[in-house]
């Protein structure tokens, strides 16, 4: 590799604890350098008790240590932060976190944290009782208050039988958070400190145990603004109606099923919640009642289905912050086929919501595709042409409009 390549590559450090979630940090640096990311693996003593020198320095091509002396004519507790483009910790262990907390220097991890100015995002793993003891959760504020994103871990199977919050994220995922951080380069974590909900996905109303009304939602959207939410610093709550794609690293995931049972969610998420985003597409009607049974052919006309609405969804979460006088920025999604601005506008002052993102669907549109395109109405009367792009793009927009409302 060329110097002149060196100086495009984004080059990613990435930090290991000294925990069993050690091994998935394989696969996400696996993901990095496949990818085309210069990572230089930077472990702690503790880590190489569950992966070894040789793994990641056979996976990265890049020296490994864990103390300030190795190499010291090249200064790596000084140069590898202030070389870096991202520190991403995977697993961050409750001492990771003390240690980066209070500003110690006594490996080469925690010194290339003091020396990176780069993006730097912990994604812890531990026990649920360490993650939620008052000390954990006290050095995970200081370093979000100093501008680290520090995601929520997930909720799973942990060491042994224990189960609960506290799982590294999947690879995958965190692969995606890294991306994301590295896409927002020097800027800030802005959303640091706001809680948001994020609806994703589609609705299905049961006609019987087999069949159902529903849409072709894929929830890509929603979960693409989770996850942006998450790399700017928020803390989310993404409720899922019918999605399967993979939890988003740093995002709490609430899954439903039906139009009513999304309302509930969204009821009960929606308190303390700084933004509200409902991205799923849900269903305005569902049967009256569901057959206790698979409705078969009987070789005569098939009964009418019945059909009663469902909630307005939107509309109520609008009229619930009003009747409390909350201090909440609401945001729509309005799905058209024609008279795409017409309709969004009429939506919006239907709604009361402050944003409305309005987007055309059909002929392969939108629904479950990679990208989207869209006009962000505001209740000021702005309109924001979003051109078409990674759903990301629109996701980070629509954050962006949210920023200029939060008080």
């Amino acid at each position: 590799m060329s110097v002149s390549d060196t100086q495009t590559v984004p080059r990613v450090v990435l930090g290991v604890g000294g925990g069993i979630a050690a091994y998935k940090a394989c696969e996400l640096l696996r993901r990095l350098t496949e990818s085309g990311h210069r990572v230089r693996v930077v472990p702690t003593a503790e880590a190489l008790r569950f992966v070894g020198e040789p793994t990641w320095a056979a996976l990265s091509g890049q020296p490994v240590s864990t103390g300030v002396w190795d190499g010291v004519h090249e200064v790596p507790h000084v140069r590898i932060g202030q070389e870096a483009d991202l520190v991403f910790v995977a697993p961050a262990t409750a001492n990771i976190l003390a240690r980066a907390a209070a500003g110690l220097a006594d490996d080469l991890l925690t010194n290339t944290l003091l020396t990176a100015r780069c993006p730097v995002v912990f994604a812890p793993a531990m026990h649920t009782e360490m993650w939620e003891h008052p000390a954990t959760q006290a050095n995970v504020a200081t370093l979000r208050e100093r501008g680290a994103v520090v995601l929520d871990p997930a909720v799973g199977r942990l060491t042994g039988a224990d189960t609960g919050r506290g799982r590294l994220p999947e690879p995958a995922e965190l692969f995606e958070a890294a991306r994301l951080a590295l896409r927002r380069g020097a800027a800030a974590p802005d959303l640091a400190g706001r809680r948001v909900v994020v609806s994703a996905g589609g609705t299905r109303e049961a006609i019987d145990p087999v069949r159902f009304l529903g849409n072709h939602s894929s929830g890509k959207q929603g979960y693409a603004l989770a996850r942006t939410a998450a790399a700017r610093g928020a803390d989310v709550t993404l409720v899922a109606a019918n999605v399967s794609l993979p939890d988003p690293a740093g995002a709490r995931v609430v899954r439903v099923g039906s139009a009513v049972e999304l309302a509930e969610a969204m009821e009960t998420e929606r308190v303390g919640a700084d933004v509200i985003v409902m991205s799923a597409a849900v269903a305005d009607f569902r049967p009256v009642a569901s057959a206790a049974s698979k409705i078969k052919k009987s070789g005569a006309a098939p009964a009418p289905i019945e059909l009663v609405e469902n909630p307005d969804i939107l509309a109520g979460l609008v009229a619930s912050r009003d009747a409390e006088g909350r201090e909440q920025t609401v945001v729509g999604f309005a799905a058209e086929t024609d008279d795409v601005i017409d309709n969004g506008r009429a939506k919006l002052a239907r709604k009361g919501c402050d944003l409305l993102v309005v987007n055309q669907v059909g002929g392969g549109r939108a629904f479950g595709t990679e990208d989207n395109q869209a006009v962000i109405l505001g209740s000021d009367g702005t309109a924001v042409d979003v051109p078409t792009g990674p759903k990301e793009d629109l996701a980070d927009r629509v954050w962006d409009l949210v920023r200029q409302r939060l008080v």
